[in-house]
């Protein structure tokens, strides 16, 4: 119970005033607050976890197993796993993904292609919403 690493864990951090030119290569849980000019690119062999920050920036690809966004990202990104768009999510990129969670003001632009993986897309929405019938 207390030996074993819970797969959100962040194990490392790159701070808001750090600047990076380069690929990031991790294993585990990652967070960014600072820049990154370059792909950021988590091990396919475990469980993985990225969050981006209101904050953070990348310019690069976007590899990872769950990723979570509420800052901005310039190149494409690859969710094997869940992809959470925060309200001040901000892509400029295609973006592959196999679950998503999306909420209200974040932006992609860019094309939105699910992963064939499972067997259905699993889309989630952040709020309920209200439907009106105009007919009535």
């Amino acid at each position: 119970m207390f030996g074993s690493k819970s797969k959100s864990t962040i194990d490392s951090l790159i701070g808001l005033s750090t600047k990076i030119e380069g690929n990031i290569h991790f294993k585990g849980g990652l967070r960014i607050d600072g820049h990154i000019k370059g792909n950021v690119i988590a091990d396919p062999s475990e469980g993985s976890m990225l969050v981006i920050s209101e904050h953070a920036t990348v310019e690069g690809e976007v590899r990872v197993a769950h990723l979570v966004v509420n800052g901005e990202i310039k190149g494409p990104v690859y969710s094997a796993e869940l992809l959470e768009l925060q309200p001040k999510a901000r892509i400029t990129g295609d973006v592959y993904y196999k679950a998503l969670e999306m909420h209200g003001g974040a932006i992609v632009s860019g094309k939105l292609t699910h992963d064939l993986i499972g067997p259905e897309p699993v889309l989630k929405l952040a709020a309920p919403t209200k439907l009106v019938n105009s007919n009535t």
